[in-house]
């Protein structure tokens, strides 16, 4: 099992946690509330999991533009 990490506004691909690194992945699952697994995980038929995220210029532009956090991806 791969976890791929992507931005949920650009798609950019952020990282990847491999299976040896399952501690990590069932801390961050465990922290989050239902509806946060809903909106950010992502299980493929082929078995994959994408973990939606968001990018350091995607973070940087919503900063600079606060109405941005309105839309749902940035590019258009």
């Amino acid at each position: 099992m791969t976890l791929h990490y992507c931005c949920r506004h650009c798609g950019h691909t952020l990282g990847e946690i491999s299976e040896q690194q399952d501690e990590l992945y069932q801390s961050v699952y465990d922290s989050l509330s239902t509806e946060e697994r809903k909106e950010i995980i992502e299980y493929g038929e082929n078995g994959t999991i994408r973990i939606r995220s968001i990018c350091e210029s995607c973070q940087n532009t919503l900063d600079q533009n606060p109405d941005y956090h309105l839309l749902e991806h940035l590019i258009q």
